[in-house]
Parts: structure tokens; sequence; C-alpha cells
């Protein structure tokens, strides 16, 4: 049997050396990753490397969540939305250090399973939503940070159009093949974005991103 505990531990052990939000890495060594990940891939939950969860879609690498997560510098009482709820395991460790999350997600399957698992892990503070055409939720914005787990070409204007003033949105941004994982503040008369590092995600698809065939 895998001791599951230990395989965690010992991730959270490797990750110290990139991350350094304590807060990011507690949470992490608490949420079960194995219970988001379909049972025959189990035996990998805690390689640092993504899975797929079907769908064509994947729970991302753990060092990626976690560099995701902590460039948003959350302090637990942000709004946050994130696009693409996927597993739901990037949902969970945002319910934990915001006070509340928006998640949206296009694959209905993986709403359904997201939802039971984290109703199971007794999260309150958590909706998910059928993605519509328009990226986002824009009737629950403004959001004080966005997360986005899809590529898209550009920085979305319509993403930027749902957060705060002085609000952060971590996106990769990039060709369908190879991105770059960008943090983009934004401000009263401008954006500004910096580089994270390279990262490969599936396409994000909506307006403003890329179109659906």
């Amino acid at each position: 049997m895998i001791d599951f505990a230990s395989e965690r531990n010992n991730l959270i052990q490797h990750l110290r050396t990139e991350i350094k939000d304590s807060r990011v890495l507690q949470v992490m060594s608490r949420i079960p990753r194995e219970l988001f990940i379909p049972e025959e891939s189990r035996g990998m939950a805690y390689l640092d490397r993504p899975l797929p969860i079907g769908y064509g879609q994947t729970i991302s690498q753990p060092l990626i969540v976690a560099l995701m997560t902590e460039s948003l510098g959350l302090s637990g009482n942000e709004k946050v939305l994130e696009i693409g709820a996927g597993s739901g395991y990037q949902t969970a460790i945002l319910a934990d250090l915001a006070a509340r999350v928006i998640s949206i997600e296009r694959v209905p399957q993986l709403i359904e399973r997201a939802k039971k698992l984290l109703e199971l892990l007794e999260y309150n503070n958590i909706e998910i939503h059928l993605a519509l055409k328009e990226l986002g939720w824009p009737e629950g914005a403004p959001y004080n940070k966005i997360m986005v787990t899809a590529a898209s070409p550009v920085v979305p204007l319509p993403l930027v159009d749902q957060l705060t003033t002085g609000g952060k949105m971590v996106i990769p941004v990039g060709s369908i093949h190879e991105q770059e994982l960008v943090i983009v503040t934004k401000y009263q008369d401008r954006i500004e974005k910096r580089n994270l590092g390279a990262c490969r995600f599936v396409p994000l698809i909506g307006e403003g991103a890329w179109l659906s065939n």
C-alpha cells in the first residue's frame, strides 16, 4: 500500500527549494492530491509532473501549482476567479488561502466530479460554473485575483476588465505548444506584466483567447 502522507511530505520538501511562501506549502502539505487523480494514475500523485484527468485535461505539475499560487500573494481576504477548475485540486488550494473562489470549467463531467470531491472535503467557499462563451464570470466581478490554468495567445482583455484596480492575474501566454507564465498587475491606466518562466498548458478557449473549432 502506498504511503501517500510520506510521499506528500517528500514532495513538499522538494518544493521548498523553489517556493518561499510558507502558507502555500502548508496548504499543499495537507490537501490529498491523490484524491483528485483518476485511480489508475493515483500511484504517481506525488511525482512533480502533470497527470491526465480525462477529457483531454490534466492536473498541473505541483511546482507550477505552487508557483502560480505564490505569485498571487494571497492574504486570505480575496475573492478569486479561477479559469479551469479541472480536477478541483488548485481550486481547493485557492479556497484555503482566500475568502471566496469562483471557478469556471468547460467540461461538465469534471465540474460534477470536482463539486462532489470538494463537498466531501467540506469546502463551503467555492462556486464552480460551466464556462460560457465569454471568458471568466463577469457577474461575479470584480475579482482581487485571477488564476488562469489554460494558455492564451495574449493577455485577454475581458479578464483584465474583471480585475479590481491593483488586482493580479497569473496566466500562461504564448503559442499552443509553449508559453511563458505571466503575472499581470492592473493599474488605473495600464497593466504591468512580468514573466515567471516557461510552461505548457492546454489552450484557453473563448473570446479574447483561442476560438474553438
